[in-house]
């Protein structure tokens, strides 16, 4: 039942998205989380900010980077009944679900870095972990044909790991390191019983970008000593790679979903 539940709520991937991303939302402008340790200024970032630019365009490369989300959500919304060929209503979700993620973390970060509020680095913090997560739900619905209870339990277990930012300033970054370590793993095990080259190629792809995103935000001020990361700069390309990354997270899992169902065929 808990599977046929899933089926039947392919079309309302959005709505799930959105009821997940407004309960972040509340819970971040309640000052429920306000002593949870955020970078809050332009300072923490290496771009200068253009004075005679509007407040929502004020570090324009850094801004408009984020409708490279947007534009992957549409890209793979589009490719709906392409990319497995195969009717299976639960891989439609899951891939949907994953879509709409991208759709809104764009503007969420768009967000952060025109208000440079409290709250809204709160919501840009919080809804990278279940984005994280649903790539695990993926591996692991390839994997193990989870059901809707093993995807409840994964996100309601990622987005409840935010309250470790209430016990410790790096509460964020262990959260998220243990997030991107878990998926890693998850991917590891699905390339090594399901993967072939193809796959191979887009999990390498894909832990290359993951690595750019953190590593060129973390050098992002230490880059901007050189006049080329003085515009675009080391959080622009990191967040160029987090798109990347994505993508090839897309790709991988799409790729061997699809061999999942040609077996299943057989």
């Amino acid at each position: 039942m808990a599977k046929m539940s899933l089926v039947r709520g392919q079309d309302h991937a959005p709505w799930h998205v959105a009821v997940a991303f407004t309960l972040c939302l509340i819970f971040a402008s309640t000052g429920m989380l306000d002593t949870v340790s955020t970078e809050l200024g332009y300072s923490y970032y290496a771009e200068k900010p253009v004075p005679w630019l509007p407040s929502f365009l004020a570090m324009p490369f850094n801004t408009l980077v984020n409708l490279g989300y947007v534009l992957l959500g549409m890209y793979w919304l589009s490719q709906e009944g392409k990319a497995i060929g195969i009717k299976d209503p639960t891989g439609h979700y899951l891939r949907n679900v994953f879509s709409w993620m991208a759709l809104v973390y764009g503007p969420v970060q768009w967000l952060r870095i025109w208000t440079q509020a409290h709250w809204a680095a709160v919501l840009d913090q919080w809804v990278t972990f279940p984005i994280f997560a649903w790539a695990l739900v993926w591996c692991n619905s390839i994997l193990e044909n989870w059901t809707t209870q093993h995807f409840l339990a994964v996100e309601v277990l990622s987005m409840s790991s935010y309250s470790l930012c209430l016990l410790h300033p790096q509460g964020f970054e262990f959260a998220l390191g243990i997030h991107i370590l878990w998926v890693f793993v998850s991917g590891l095990r699905l390339q090594s019983r399901c993967g072939d080259g193809t796959s191979k190629k887009y999990l390498l792809l894909a832990l290359t970008s993951c690595l750019g995103f953190v590593g060129l935000k973390l050098l992002d001020h230490w880059l901007a000593q050189c006049f080329m990361f003085q515009r675009l700069t080391g959080h622009f390309w990191s967040k160029v790679c987090d798109v990347l990354q994505f993508h090839y997270a897309f790709c991988f899992l799409t790729h061997l979903d699809h061999h999942r169902l040609l077996r299943m065929k057989k």
